[in-house]
């Protein structure tokens, strides 16, 4: 089975639409979401989509109760897990999900999964401990980088892939650092988000 991995939307509609395209191209047929919806529109698109989509929380997801509200509805298509980490099972592979890296790599070592999913530090990464892949898809709103990437996973063959996505926007500012310095407002710098 083909899995697309995403994270970090950051309410970035265009990008999340070009990834929902994208994805037909590749017979994808779960969507996991490592979390950072920042608001329920971005739930409602993900609840739509034609392909089942499993999410976590995080850091940066808005309205929790609006968005778990939108997974319960009737015609969703979005499943929502109630804590910032999951063992999934996807065809006799046990995965590991969580949007911090620095569960990933213990849960890795431990021989107890086949592939781990993580997010948070913007750095797309495939890579292995033992027999344990570890993907990090990096992020569909490009705010980071400029560039919006996801990832796509085989549950066949137990190897992961990146895809970069054509035509993407980015928020990013190339003022910004220079806004903050100069600004009269002090911005805090947070011990776990490096932006």
């Amino acid at each position: 089975m083909k899995v697309a991995i995403i994270s970090d939307i950051h309410e970035n509609v265009l990008n999340l639409t070009l990834f929902l395209k994208e994805i037909e191209n590749h017979d994808i047929k779960k969507i996991i979401f490592l979390g950072d919806f920042i608001n329920n529109g971005i739930a409602k698109m993900l609840a739509a989509c034609e392909v089942p989509v499993y999410a976590i929380w995080w850091n940066n997801d808005g309205d929790r109760v609006a968005i778990t509200k939108t997974s319960f509805t009737k015609w969703s298509n979005l499943e929502v897990w109630f804590d910032t980490f999951d063992m999934i099972e996807i065809e006799n592979r046990k995965i590991f999900i969580t949007h911090y890296p620095m569960l990933a790599r213990p849960m890795a070592k431990s021989w107890d999964f086949d592939a781990v999913f993580y997010w948070h530090d913007h750095i797309y990464n495939i890579d292995q401990i033992n027999d344990c892949l570890i993907v990090d898809p990096w992020e569909i709103s490009a705010h980071k980088t400029n560039v919006a990437t996801f990832a796509i996973y085989d549950s066949e063959t137990n190897k992961a892939e990146i895809i970069k996505i054509k035509w993407t926007i980015s928020v990013q500012a190339k003022d910004e650092k220079t806004f903050k310095e100069k600004s009269w407002i002090e911005f805090s710098e947070s011990k776990t988000h490096k932006y």
